[in-house]
């Protein structure tokens, strides 16, 4: 009986432990959850900024044609997907939502645990790299995608261009969102129609590629915060469920320790009073 309780106080130690853990995971998914969506805050607003100024300088170009791209070239797709792990199905909803897309696209993949996930899948990425730990090294990452892609888009391989990334909101499930980012759409950008035409030391044209180039870059780093964001989300879920868990097992053990220890009184007193007896009759 002594070895049975001490079993079950050892478990109850263990289950301790993992529940101090499961609160420290959860903690930590929280901080980087909320600094990142801070975060977005900026970027929308630096790409607010950046869509102005195109809508500025957009008035002063001609319209050109679109003759050059008459051959259809690929698709190329940047999936954010989980870095680290105990975020549940996380990676393994981007690349559901896409799957029809992945045999015909060129695959551009942030997140490790994204790259294990689709090697399940029996593919590899064609190009890939990890996410960030901390939020503060999205834009880093955003400008090495942007060097991979151009290099891609300067030879004419791909032609389409659209990230596949998390959308966490309060009180609603992760979403996924798919955005075109090139060709940039300029339609999309409202025309300005400034008193005075804006000063510039660059011609317009070039100045408009300088503005598209710094805008599609703010993108990427707007959709690798929300992702950063929606992995932490669905961290802290998984720990959440994590520490429902431990409190069942620890309320279990519990009561199964004072039972156990009622047993052992039991037994104690049945020993005593059998001693008492029987001393009683040698008497």
């Amino acid at each position: 009986m002594t070895e049975r309780l001490a079993e079950i106080s050892a478990r109850i130690d263990g289950i301790r432990q993992l529940g101090a853990v499961v609160n420290a995971m959860r903690g930590i998914a929280a901080a980087r959850a909320q600094q990142a969506r801070k975060q977005l805050a900026a970027v929308d607003g630096y790409a607010a900024g950046i869509a102005a100024a195109i809508g500025a300088v957009l008035p002063l170009i001609a319209v050109q044609s679109d003759a050059r791209r008459r051959i259809p070239a690929k698709t190329a797709l940047v999936l954010f997907c989980a870095e680290q792990g105990f975020a549940g199905a996380y990676s393994e909803r981007v690349l559901t939502f896409i799957a029809a897309a992945l045999p015909t696209s060129e695959v551009f993949l942030i997140g490790t645990r994204g790259l294990m996930a689709m090697a399940e899948l029996g593919r590899t990425p064609d190009w890939s790299m990890a996410l960030p730990s901390h939020s503060t090294g999205i834009p880093t990452m955003a400008g090495h995608v942007c060097d991979a892609l151009y290099a891609r888009i300067g030879t004419g391989a791909i032609d389409r261009l659209e990230a596949v990334f998390s959308l966490w909101h309060p009180g609603q499930p992760i979403l996924i969102e798919r955005l075109t980012l090139f060709p940039f759409d300029r339609s999309a950008v409202p025309k300005a129609k400034p008193a005075a035409p804006p000063m510039m030391d660059m011609a317009p044209a070039a100045l408009i590629d300088a503005l598209t180039a710094d805008y599609m870059h703010a993108q990427i780093c707007r959709a690798g915060l929300h992702a950063f964001a929606a992995e932490n989300e669905a961290r802290m879920q998984a720990m959440a469920a994590a520490r429902t868990q431990v409190e069942r097992q620890l309320a279990s053990l519990q009561a199964r320790q004072r039972a156990v220890r009622q047993e052992e009184i039991t037994e104690e007193v049945i020993e005593l009073a059998a001693g008492e007896t029987a001393s009683k009759a040698r008497v």
